[in-house]
Order: structure tokens, then sequence, then C-alpha cells
């Protein structure tokens, strides 16, 4: 007992001095810092920005890792290994209420942007009500000289320009924005373009995205980096060059086979229809639309029941999987006629398009992380051999990487390979002596 208290009272000293040395670290930068939330397209605007940024000057992204902890460690450690940076573009995410509040006062942004406010994290936060009130920590923040990008689209959004003590610009399809988005076009295999049009000018965007809900991370960072004094030609070429995230609708184009677009790394009831339009508006041989877990959502059949409905009106064939599988309420005659496939597992799944694919057809893998349905996309390339339903992690499988080492041995392939990564670095302080163990 005595040495788990001494334990905790060693974690908890180490935790302060951390948040201690990131608040100097962050006292002392003289680099923008630019804070993205949302419920949706964070992620997306986070890394665009930091890609058009990187034209401009020096940058930072951090992305995906969205959380307190992960802000700390890139004050006071990943920007000091960088060196002098210009720009800070920072991802906060919240789970829980009070999860934003924490990141935004160690962040003290000078720029504050909100994408879009839906009833995500269902559990935790109930009613939209309660997800807008916890968005809006990182624009009340802001200092008297800050600017917030805010969606004018979004009522809950729009209504946070009333607690920015510093500057606004808007965004969206409002001919009420300040930054208007007019001629949105995307039907796969023709990617997402779209006008922007402000009062001091105009320019016409083609990004890299397959379908037309992208343009509004898309915009939001692109408004960003023009506030920023990002030349609106420099903003233009930088987006036409950007690589989307994995797992975000990115495109796996099979050379003879099919197309995926995989939208594995969540999937909230809202963005269902949208990702499903994307799909419908699609021009392919055939269609196809595999769906696994509905985020937030695994304890009724309604929404399955419905998500499968306007499924089937869009794709030749629909594939439920994982444990609620069950729940799309697919009639005898669907089932008999492969119209509709429950497959309990990615592999089976993973399996049936392999034996079935036709050239050009066009897959999207839709599902919440869990189930890493981005394993039925690298299995066309890669020798997967990590097909456990559901492994625990967080992060996607592109960024695990162990993908092709089955998941009972990854605890001992990742103790090798620390191993071995020491053995290299006494070896290159020992003067580059090989210590290495011989195959």
């Amino acid at each position: 007992m005595v040495k788990i208290r001494l334990r905790e009272i060693r974690d908890d000293l180490s935790w302060r001095m951390r948040r201690y040395r990131a608040g100097r670290a962050r006292a002392r930068s003289s680099a923008v810092f630019i804070g993205i939330t949302g419920s949706s397209g964070k992620s997306t605007a986070t890394s665009l920005l930091g890609h058009i940024l990187a034209g401009h000057g020096t940058v930072h992204t951090q992305v995906l890792a969205n959380t307190l902890k992960a802000l700390i460690r890139t004050l006071y450690k990943r920007m000091r290994r960088a060196g002098k940076v210009d720009y800070v573009v920072f991802e906060a995410g919240a789970f829980q209420p009070g999860s934003i509040r924490p990141m935004a006062e160690m962040l003290k942004p000078d720029v504050a942007v909100v994408t879009m406010v839906r009833l995500e994290h269902f559990a935790q936060f109930r009613r939209l009500e309660a997800v807008a009130q916890e968005k809006k920590a990182l624009v009340e923040v802001l200092p008297l000289g800050g600017l917030a990008i805010l969606n004018a689209d979004d009522p809950h959004v729009l209504g946070m320009a009333s607690d920015v003590r510093g500057r606004v610009a808007t965004f969206g399809q409002s001919e009420t924005a300040d930054y208007r988005v007019t001629d949105v076009h995307a039907a796969y295999p023709n990617l997402l373009g779209f006008s922007l049009r402000w009062s001091g000018g105009a320019i016409d965007v083609q990004t890299p995205f397959p379908g037309e809900h992208f343009w509004l991370p898309a915009a939001a960072a692109i408004v960003t980096a023009l506030e920023l004094g990002v030349p609106p030609e420099e903003v233009v070429a930088r987006t036409a060059s950007f690589e989307p995230l994995a797992n975000r609708c990115k495109v796996e184009a099979i050379d003879g086979g099919p197309q995926f677009i995989i939208d594995a790394a969540k999937a909230p009831w809202h963005s269902l229809n949208i990702a499903f339009e994307m799909v419908a508006k699609a021009r392919a041989v055939r269609k196809r639309i595999v769906l696994g877990q509905i985020s937030d959502y695994a304890g009724s059949s309604r929404k399955y029941r419905t998500a499968y409905g306007v499924a089937r009106g869009i794709a030749d064939e629909v594939i439920y999987t994982g444990d609620n599988a069950h729940r799309s309420r697919a009639s005898q005659a669907d089932r008999d006629s492969g119209r509709f496939l429950e497959l309990r597992t990615p592999k089976e799944v993973s399996d049936h398009i392999k034996q079935t694919a036709v050239p050009g057809e066009l897959i999207l893998l839709k599902s919440s992380a869990n189930l890493h349905l981005e394993r039925i996309a690298l299995a066309w390339t890669h020798d997967v051999k990590c097909w456990i339903p559901a492994c625990g992690k967080n992060e996607g499988c592109y960024t695990c990487g162990l993908y092709e080492v089955p998941f009972e041995e990854h605890e001992s392939f990742l103790a090798s390979r620390r191993v071995e990564r020491r053995r290299r670095r006494f070896g290159w302080l020992l003067g580059g002596l090989n210590l290495t163990r011989p195959s």
C-alpha cells in the first residue's frame, strides 16, 4: 500500500512538472498558435492548414492525438527539439464535459477555429447545447487581438461569436458569411472543387477529397490561411497537393481491382447519410457498402435498420459486420439474393470481397475505429495477418503498422524491435560498432 501511494505521489509530481514546463514553453514561444475543434472535420482541417502553412513558414501540426497530454508533450518536448517554429496547429478534441477548457488555457491560441457542432459522444453530452458549450471554451480564451474562424452555417457555432474578445471571420454557404463557399461539386472519380469569395477576392479551389461534404473542413483551413496572410495562389496550390488523412474517406484504388473509400475512423449517426450520399453521387461499374459499428449507438436496432434502408437504395450489395451485424432487419429475399450479407468479422468481409471483386467497383468501408475495417483494403496490397475482430487500439492500422504481424505476436515483436533499436543506438555511441544480432 505504501509503495502504491509513493508511486501515485511520484506520478502526480511528474505530471505537475510536465505541465509547468509546457506552460513555460508556451510563454516563451513567438509562434502563432492555432486551435481547431468541432464535432467533425477538425482532423482534416488541422492537417490541411498545417500543409498550407508549411509552404509559408515552419509549422508544428498536432493532429489526431488531441488530448491535454498530447498538447503538453508537444509544448515541452517536441517543439523544443524542432527549434524555431512560426506556427503551431493543434486539434482539440472533446471527450467529456470539461475536456477542452484545460487544453485551451494551456494552448492560449491566437486563432480558434470551430468547424461544426453535432451530437457525438452521446453518452457524455446528451444534448447539442452541451457539445456547443464544450467547444466554445476554445474561443472564450482568445486574447483581445485574437481571431475566431467560425462556421456561419451552424447556428451553434455562429452563436459563439458573442463570446469572442477579438475579431471574427465566418465562412460557409450562407450569404451572410464573410467567406462564402459556392459551386460545390464532387462525383467520384471527379474530386471536390468549389469557389470561395470574400471582400478581398475570389479563388477556385480543387481538392483531393472524394465527397462534397469535405468543403467544410477545407474551407475552414483555407480561410484561416488567408486570414494569416498566405497568398491566395499559394493556398490554391498547396490545397491541390494535400494528401488526405488515412481512414477519413481516403481513396485506395487497386490496380486492376476495386476502389475503396476508407471512412473507418468514426461513424457517428449524422455522418452516415453524408458518406452514403458520396457513394450515391459516385460513378462506378458496381457499388458496395460495408457498415460496421455506428459510434455511440450499440444498443438498438432502429438506426442500423434505417441505415440499411438507405444503403440498399444506393449500393448493389450491403454488408454488415461486427457485433451489430444482425441489427439490419434485412428481408429474407435480400439475404437470399445476395443484396445483403451479414458477416461477423472483418476477415470474413475481406475474404468475400477478394472472391467477388470486379475491376473498377467502388466499396465504401464505414465504421467506428474499433473494427479497423481499413484492413479490408490493406489486404489487397499487404500480407495482413492481424485479423483479431477488435484489438482495443485507438490508432488506425496505418499508424500502428503491425498489420502484417499476428496480433498475439505484437508484444514480442515490439519488444524485439526496441532491443534492436537500443543495439543500434549504443553501437553508434561506441563509434559505429555493429551490435546487431547476426541473422
